[in-house]
């Protein structure tokens, strides 16, 4: 399913949630990276300081994550999906809910 954003172009409405979500400013590429401790703090910093999250810092982070697993679906490979699992369990420690 695609949208149309303001210029015109098309986008899937997934991207744009994750681009500009309303819960979490997120930094560039956050889910492409390949280290699951430093996606885990990046996720928890930006669910920390966002003023416009509406659970926990935890669920929020947990949240955009979980969001962006499933959204990428079997688009996502294996070895990043991989990352992302194992970025949901730091993001757990990093709030003491191992």
């Amino acid at each position: 399913m695609a949208t149309k954003d303001d210029d015109g172009a098309g986008e899937r409405w997934s991207q744009d949630v994750t681009e500009h979500s309303d819960a979490l400013d997120l930094e560039d590429d956050v889910f492409t990276w390949d280290d699951p401790a430093r996606i885990a703090a990046s996720l928890k910093r930006s669910a920390e300081v966002s003023g416009r999250r509406k659970g926990t810092p935890y669920q929020s982070a947990m949240s955009m994550l979980t969001f962006y697993v499933n959204r990428a679906g079997q688009n996502l490979p294996a070895s990043q999906r991989d990352v992302l699992e194992q970025a949901k369990d730091e993001l757990r420690k990093a709030f003491g809910r191992d």
